[in-house]
């Protein structure tokens, strides 16, 4: 197998190639979890895996509850289906723990402090509500808990963190926050080890080729556990050695034909997913849409290489597309991302 070959199996286990899944939350569902570090692009990275959805279908499944948007596995952002999200905080939630300390530690708030306000954001969220944090803040001021937006958050967060809240239905623009119960009431509880299981199928299924080393990344475990979770399910799997790396796979491979032209969001999970990035990218761009403090751009994506970036613009209350390659680009190789310029700007169409 060479890099051409990697990077077209990549995009047909990512969705990003034919395949028959229609709704949302099938989306998610397949890909375990999907990065969503800033709420309206996420969107598209949801939307980019279906053929003719809008961003009014994304929302439906997110205030149906359907999908979840929690902080998970690593301390960001995530789409996660509703069905799921409890086996995996409960495996995400142990080492996660210490990072929001940290924070805490950094920001210089006291741990009493959020744990006494914690019962009173559940009281006040209990009868499924869906605030928003100024709704939160003015209730919680109301019950003498006045917070500045800093103390105010690593309340929310360390009320996330104990599996109490979860963002909740859009009001407008406006993220609101909800109880986990309510919104999303646990239906199943899994071993440690049948957990570890299921989130390494969900990985390699929907990521692979993929290393090791990648799944650690994407799902912050450690390299221990990870390897424990591979040994599970490797009877299914075959690996290959890439450009002097191991890479897991399965064993019913296959490789999409003709050209591949994408426009993805920041945070896309086809890129931020592995750990290692340079089958996608040349390292003379790399620092054009991944920067060292963590930063993503969107990207342009040709046969599963990174080759610019995109901006969206609102002209006249209608999306507006601008592309922008690394180096020279023929009219004719511009011409073949016409149609994926079209997709996204109806995608957003109001």
């Amino acid at each position: 197998m060479n890099t051409s070959e990697l990077l077209n199996i990549r995009l047909y286990n990512q969705l990003l190639a034919k395949h028959g899944m229609k709704e949302p939350v099938e989306v998610v569902s397949w890909m375990g979890a999907m990065q969503s570090q800033s709420l309206e692009p996420a969107k598209w990275a949801i939307g980019a895996r279906l053929g003719n959805k809008t961003v009014k279908e994304v929302d439906e499944a997110l205030n149906s509850g359907q999908i979840i948007r929690t902080h998970i596995l690593r301390p960001t952002w995530h789409f996660v289906p509703a069905e799921d999200i409890h086996w995996m905080f409960d495996l995400s939630n142990p080492h996660l723990k210490p990072v929001y300390q940290s924070y805490v530690r950094m920001m210089q708030v006291d741990e009493k402090l959020i744990y006494a306000a914690i019962p009173v954001l559940e009281k006040i969220l209990q009868g499924n509500r869906h605030l928003t944090k100024q709704e939160i803040s003015d209730r919680l001021a109301s019950q003498g808990k006045a917070f500045d937006i800093h103390v105010l958050n690593q309340v929310i967060h360390y009320a996330e963190r104990e599996g109490l809240v979860v963002n909740g239905r859009l009001k407008g623009k406006q993220q609101t926050f909800a109880l986990l119960e309510e919104f999303a009431p646990r239906k199943q509880t899994l071993s440690r080890e049948e957990a570890l299981e299921r989130l390494a199928r969900r990985y390699f299924t929907s990521h692979a080729p993929a290393t090791i080393h990648d799944f650690a990344w994407w799902s912050g475990l450690s390299l221990t556990e990870c390897k424990r979770a591979l040994e599970t399910i490797q009877s299914d799997w075959v690996c290959e050695t890439v450009n002097g790396r191991v890479f897991w796979m399965r064993n019913d491979l296959r490789i999409p034909a003709g050209d591949s032209a994408l426009l993805l969001p920041p945070f896309d999970e086809y890129v931020v997913s592995y750990k290692d990035r340079s089958e996608m990218i040349d390292d003379v761009h790399y620092g054009k849409v991944m920067t060292k403090n963590g930063l993503f751009s969107p990207t342009i994506v040709l046969n599963g290489r990174i080759v610019g970036s995109w901006k969206k613009t609102v002209l006249k209350g209608s999306p507006r597309i601008e592309l922008s390659f690394f180096e020279e680009t023929n009219r004719k190789t511009r011409q073949l991302f016409a149609p994926e310029i079209a997709r996204l700007e109806r995608f957003y169409q109001p």
